[in-house]
């Protein structure tokens, strides 16, 4: 790197908030696989223990030697319903799986381990019923132990009974636990190589162990695009694809030194704009220094296009692997920009779920009224997997039902995961749509074979 590029780096840290949001180690567990559930998880905590021993010490030597903030080290594994498969676990039994991944997740020192997971777009099978129903006692008597649920895909559709499940295990994790339900995601198309939680599983088509880089700097691309106020779009896209070149070139690095120094494969730089609550950290402060008076008004849509694409582009000529879902991420809770436009009125259900058709998740981290039914959040689940499917993209959802709250309080999170103020749902019942089951086929152009 030239010295200017040096010293351009050192300021976007200082001053703009970039970082690494996380490096996360994919490892494998089917060689894991035992009829004996005593010896799978002797299995899974010897190897996670093994290949990831020096993950967090690589990653702080890194961050003290380049001066790059990683501000998170990562676990992802091989979905835990595969593995609880081969003997034919209970319910109780997934659970001891969890609590293997978590015991593991406080050996290594890691923040989040992430793979309680089933892939049931298309139905169940193993042990997928099981460890799903598990869920919400996994999720309260583990720390860091992350879960996530496939119930879609572009090519198998939307399988509704799965739907409904999820709407009464979000129920049910938010009844048992405080801050269960910010560590369950469910999606449609879900990628393999995603390194941020709560989402993060390691593909049965991914290598034995593998590192993955999610890079961030949302800070940094509304800084650029305060030196272009008043220009054109075509401007506008432009400034974002370089900046988006710059800030993925730092992802490369960090995941190249971090896979020499652990001597494991490369993976992928996903360079999503992951916003956080620091001030300044936000995805809804660039959409907004492209002209809206707020995010959630009338053109919030089109700028998040922009957004998306000029990331995307920018990235795949600073790194030839690129991946995970890479592109903006929309949290409620964990962007002040958005929070301040869900207080000021100007953001609603209905708004994110439009910008979900072009964003990397979804409707994420929202707090919503406790007495929600299960019915209807199965629903909101059935509208994100919809767009999802038929955009041939991911799409995800991440909601908490608030306990004994009303519409327009604030929910404390901490840490990252930040606070949400609790957003209205509709009131019109689902439960007869819900309730019919099935799978909604899937689009007429999936088939292109």
């Amino acid at each position: 790197m030239e010295t200017n590029q040096i010293l351009e780096t050192i300021r976007m840290v200082e001053e703009e908030n970039l970082d690494i949001r996380t490096i996360t180690m994919g490892i494998s567990l089917l060689d894991c696989m035992d009829e004996d559930i005593e010896k799978a998880c002797q299995k899974i905590y010897a190897k996670i223990t093994t290949c990831a021993k020096d993950l967090v010490k690589v990653g702080n030597d890194i961050e003290m030697e380049y001066g790059i903030p990683i501000i998170n080290k990562r676990i992802s594994v091989t979905p835990i319903s595969v593995i609880a498969s081969a003997c034919h676990a209970t319910v109780e039994q997934c659970v001891t799986f969890s609590k293997t991944l978590d015991r593991a997740a406080k050996a290594l020192d890691v923040n989040f381990i992430g793979g309680y997971s089933a892939l049931v777009e298309k139905g169940f099978q193993g042990a997928d019923y099981a460890l799903i129903q598990s869920i919400p006692q996994a999720l309260a008597e583990t720390d860091f132990v992350c879960s996530s649920v496939n119930i879609g895909t572009s090519k198998a559709g939307i399988n509704m009974d799965a739907v409904k499940l999820m709407g009464e295990v979000i129920k049910e994790t938010a009844e048992k636990s405080e801050m269960g339900c910010a560590k369950l995601v469910v999606f449609a198309n879900a990628v393999e190589d995603n390194p941020f939680m709560a989402g993060a599983f390691h593909g049965i088509s991914e290598a034995d162990c593998v590192i993955n880089v999610g890079v961030s700097g949302p800070g940094v691309v509304k800084r650029a695009l305060e030196k272009v106020k008043g220009e054109s779009f075509d401007v506008v896209s432009e400034t974002v694809k370089k900046t988006a070149f710059k800030i993925t070139r730092m992802g490369q690095l960090v995941g190249k030194v971090a896979s020499e120094r652990l001597g494991v494969p490369f993976g992928i730089v996903d360079l999503s704009l992951a916003p956080t609550p620091a001030v300044g950290d936000s995805v809804a402060l660039i959409l907004e220094e492209m002209g809206l008076e707020s995010v959630g008004t009338h053109g919030t849509t089109a700028a998040l296009a922009l957004l998306n694409d000029a990331v995307k582009k920018g990235g795949v000529m600073a790194c030839n692997h690129v991946g995970g879902l890479s592109g903006a991420f929309i949290p409620v809770s964990e962007d002040a920009g958005m929070i301040k436009a869900v207080e000021n009125g100007h953001l609603n259900l209905e708004k994110l779920e439009a910008m979900t058709a072009i964003c990397s998740v979804g409707l994420d981290m929202i707090a919503i009224p406790g007495n929600t039914p299960a019915s209807s959040i199965a629903a909101m689940i059935a509208d994100e997997a919809a767009i999802g499917v038929s955009n041939h993209k991911t799409t995800a959802v991440r909601l908490i039902p608030a306990k004994n709250a009303k519409v327009g309080d604030r929910i404390e999170f901490g840490g990252l995961l930040g606070s949400a103020p609790v957003m209205q749902v509709n009131q019109a019942g689902s439960t007869d749509f819900i309730n019919r089951g099935g799978r909604i086929p899937a689009p007429i152009h999936s088939f292109k074979n």
